[in-house]
């Protein structure tokens, strides 16, 4: 198989566990989101099986030497919280409590062509087009 044959199933099987997990509805996120009101625990248990199989893939990757289509592993190095990671996570968690949608999500909703999605998509482009203009301006400063 082709990289990105492999990366287009990749994205597929993703879309698919978000869809059935109801990562895409914003309602079922705002819902677990919200701790003092009805709270919905169940995307607790997407998350923690996400988490599960990251910390597999994570201890194995090593030993793996290189991935099985090529290149490298991407493996991070940066282990320091500084005040881009924190403001980062802060936007990001903001977004996301705001909206009911995650980027992944988000990205997988595009395909209903709601107004709520193409807004969010399009704030969340924006800002990564912000964000790249700022890094351009502030890299010789």
């Amino acid at each position: 198989m082709t990289p990105t044959l492999v990366a287009g199933l990749s994205g597929l099987l993703f879309g698919v566990g978000l869809m059935v997990s109801g990562m895409t509805r914003p309602d079922k996120v705002v819902a677990f989101l919200d701790l003092t009101g009805d709270w919905d625990p169940s995307l607790a248990l997407v998350m923690l099986g996400a988490i599960g199989v990251h910390a597999l893939a994570y201890r194995l990757v090593p030993r793996l030497g290189a991935p099985a289509l090529g290149g490298r592993f991407g493996i991070p190095t940066r282990r320091d919280v500084d005040v881009r990671l924190l403001a980062g996570a802060a936007l990001f968690g903001a977004g996301w409590g705001l909206s009911g949608y995650c980027p992944g999500p988000a990205v997988t909703s595009a395909a209903t062509g709601t107004a709520d999605v193409l807004i969010v998509l399009g704030a969340m482009f924006a800002g990564m087009a912000a964000h790249r203009a700022w890094e351009r301006w502030a890299a010789p400063r």
